[in-house]
């Protein structure tokens, strides 16, 4: 089995502040990742590390057979797919949803003057189709809804058809009725054995999609836990995460979770 993610003893310092304490993980191609943890846990440091947007201040992050500090790093990125927030501010609102995924194919954001072939608007038009958006081929992303916007984003990550696609809290901002669309969409994904190794992250255990097979979870920068779904996300190492005493249920796939009520005796 390929191994196309494997950190030893990284470490993310920006002055006195430790935002990532000691991480030793590793994903292989056919792994399916959720990343768990409240506000400053360290999720997007983790995932800008995986990214090869930012390197570690010590440790050793090897990202797809090459290891950060010797590669480079505008090569190793396209062969990364990367949704995020800081990512979607750079898309021209002006710009056509289609070009929005064609011009993956160049890791350009907004296009400019490269020309594309019939295949790569024909791969772009099928993973728009996949993700549930193809009617909006012709719409300029500033008017898309924000449920709109993360499926046309998936679908640009995976344009390049890369070998690790990484998702940076692609729920954030959705009402429940797009959370839902969204988390059936990257279930389809995951259970797609063409898929490449994906890394999830979110704050809530609602979000995470049938067909993720492994959890880690950080906490001030440091893991709390890692592994298979089904050990990892307990309700003791959920209450660990999260600081707080937390009741946790599973039904059909799903995960919810909910602060455990105060006994009498605590009244």
């Amino acid at each position: 089995m390929t191994t196309v993610l494997e950190f030893a003893g990284v470490t993310v310092r920006r002055g006195s502040t430790t935002l990532l304490d000691d991480v030793t993980w590793t994903v292989d191609e056919d792994e399916r990742w959720v990343v768990l943890g409240p506000n400053g846990a360290g999720k997007t440091t983790l995932l800008q590390v995986a990214a090869a947007q930012m390197h570690p201040t010590a440790g050793v992050a090897g990202i797809l057979d090459e290891v950060l500090g010797a590669v480079d790093v505008f090569e190793l990125r396209t062969r990364i797919g990367l949704t995020s927030a800081a990512l979607a501010d750079r898309i021209p609102r002006d710009e056509l949803v289609e070009n929005v995924v064609v011009s993956a194919s160049y890791g350009v954001v907004g296009r400019w003057r490269e020309e594309y072939e019939s295949l790569d608007h024909d791969r772009a038009s099928g993973l728009l189709h996949e993700v549930g958006a193809a009617h909006l081929v012709g719409r300029p992303f500033g008017t898309l809804s924000e449920g709109e916007r993360k499926r046309v984003q998936i679908a640009r990550a995976l344009m390049a058809d890369p070998e690790l696609l990484l998702l940076d809290e692609p729920a954030a901002g959705l009402d429940l009725g797009g959370r839902e669309d969204l988390v059936s969409t990257l279930s389809s994904i995951a259970l797609d054995a063409d898929s490449p190794a994906t890394v999830l992250v979110s704050h809530h255990v609602e979000e995470i999609p049938p067909g993720f097979t492994h959890a880690l979870m950080l906490r001030q920068g440091r893991v709390v836990a890692q592994g298979p779904l089904h050990r990892v996300v307990t309700q003791e190492a959920l209450s660990e995460t999260f600081g707080m005493p937390l009741v946790l249920t599973e039904q059909d796939g799903r995960y919810a979770a909910r602060r455990r009520p105060p006994t009498r005796a605590a009244l």
